[in-house]
């Protein structure tokens, strides 16, 4: 299936139904009057959240979305029925945009969550609501209140809790093939990944969701290569793995390189906690591999991690270090989770 993480939908919710100008007009009732019905309401748009789907390939086929209009109102005081509601199923981690594509209108990163985007237009009054003592015939009702439109922009990012960060070739897709059951492709050429790919990996009893996204090279920030439109997808995750290819002539350069794409993207993700390993070891002898290790420690002020991803040395090692991350920031939130409770509960009182 092809992964798209980007899309731009009209959405037009359903105008409310007319009111109905009608009398009543029976046989041995000697005095009648106005009895019109209101109109339907227009039916509602609802956006909504699904943990099964994760691309939003479905609405590039699909880009339109007009909900039901309200019926007119009827004689005898009949209401005209409500037009049906419209309910658009999206991804988990799917921001709803406006057409200027830089105004967050929602954010659904609950499994289940609702979005009411486009309320149906109310429907009209029929004659019977204007009777008075002063007008007993009323001969007017009102028109349907109008729905409303508008584009949107949907944009997906991926809820994973381990992004895997690299210059191209650095060996990503090979790590996510052995750590996880994905299949991404891998070939022996940069570039091989040009979408994100999600792999499980369990690690200590815990589920650990891993996101590959292509590589960056030096300039993604201003368009070089695929630029940086994937880094979005490791916006929520709780630590980065930073693989750097050891074969590479400089490996401190490629780090800092990989560095500042991403300060120039985000400073937020410039503070996310980081693992760093060299991969690809088994294709250098042990002295130029620590050699290495030691001018990139230098360099960066922390422990390198030492990992052959097809020979899977260093592997397991490499990803207990990311769990204590994850694992930590699960905490805190649970933690907060617990507070928030707490509070609700002192606050609250039975009348």
């Amino acid at each position: 299936m092809k992964f798209l993480d980007q899309a731009k939908i009209f959405i037009q919710s359903g105008d409310g139904g007319a009111g109905c100008v009608s009398f009543r007009r029976e046989k041995y009732i000697e005095f009648g009057g106005p009895n019109g019905g209101d109109g339907g309401k227009g039916g509602s748009i609802w956006i909504e959240a699904v943990p099964n789907l994760n691309t939003l390939i479905d609405f590039r086929y699909h880009q339109h979305f007009k909900a039901q209009k309200g019926r007119n109102g009827m004689g005898s005081d009949k209401a005209g029925p409500k037009g049906e509601d419209i309910v658009i199923k999206v991804p988990v981690g799917t921001e709803i945009l406006a057409d200027d594509q830089e105004t967050l209108i929602v954010d659904m990163i609950e499994p289940g969550q609702r979005f009411l985007i486009a309320k149906g237009g109310d429907g009209g009054r029929g004659n019977a609501q204007f009777k008075s003592s002063t007008n007993q015939a009323p001969r007017y009702a009102e028109p349907g209140w109008p729905g409303q439109e508008m584009w949107v922009w949907l944009r997906l990012k991926v809820i994973a809790d381990v992004g895997l960060l690299g210059m191209p070739n650095a060996g990503k897709s090979t790590f996510l093939s052995v750590v996880t059951k994905a299949r991404p492709k891998i070939a022996d050429y940069p570039f091989t990944t040009i979408h994100p790919n999600l792999g499980v990996a369990w690690v200590d009893n815990y589920e650990m969701v891993i996101a590959d996204v292509p590589g960056l090279i030096e300039g993604a920030s201003e368009g070089v290569g695929l630029g940086d439109r994937f880094l979005k997808h490791i916006e929520r995750c709780y630590a980065l793995l930073h693989l750097i290819d050891a074969t590479s002539d400089d490996v401190v350069r490629n780090y800092k390189n990989i560095r500042k794409e991403l300060e120039l993207y985000d400073s937020k993700l410039a503070v996310k906690p980081e693992v760093v390993a060299l991969n690809k070891v088994d294709a250098l002898d042990d002295e130029e591999i620590l050699k290495k290790k030691k001018s990139l420690e230098k360099a960066i002020g922390k422990k390198v991690f030492v990992i052959s991803a097809i020979a899977k040395k260093g592997v397991f090692d490499c990803l207990l270090e990311v769990n204590k991350y994850i694992t930590r920031d699960r905490r805190c939130k649970d933690e907060e989770g617990k507070k928030e409770e707490e509070v609700e509960c002192k606050t609250w009182s039975p009348l």
